[in-house]
């Protein structure tokens, strides 16, 4: 059986921003008066960056789908997979849960993000020559 990636990465984008929309509309009704004001902003961070790189995530398919898959797409698609899952994910489990140690995994998943664009820029001066 073959993967159609780019098919794949639609799928991983369609799930992250139905997700997106569903934990945004949980923190604003849901944690509303349950949680610190500071934490709500942190948690409404989690769901911008998640919405954004779910949107991230459909340009890397539909330039994949134009131009085939290289290993800088390969390498965006994943880094920001990978990007939301640590990013976002710490920062939902620091507002569900307390549990502190996940604050640190943060900004792993923000490089995750930075390294998702340099390799986006990447595949873009590529399709230059």
């Amino acid at each position: 059986m073959s993967f159609n990636v780019p098919s794949l990465i639609v799928i991983a984008a369609g799930i992250s921003g139905g997700l997106g929309v569903a934990l945004g509309a949980f923190g604003a009704h849901g944690l509303r008066g349950k949680v610190e004001e500071r934490l709500l902003e942190t948690f409404q961070t989690a769901v911008q960056y998640q919405m954004i790189h779910a949107l991230a995530l459909l340009i890397v398919a539909f330039m994949m789908l134009q131009s085939g898959r290289n290993l800088t797409l390969d390498i965006a698609a994943g880094a920001f997979v990978v990007g939301i899952l640590l990013f976002s994910g710490s920062l939902y489990g620091l507002v569900l849960t307390d549990m502190r140690w996940l604050g640190p995994v943060t900004p792993l998943g923000g490089l995750c993000f930075i390294a998702g664009w340099a390799a986006l820029v990447a595949a873009g001066l590529q399709q230059l020559n």
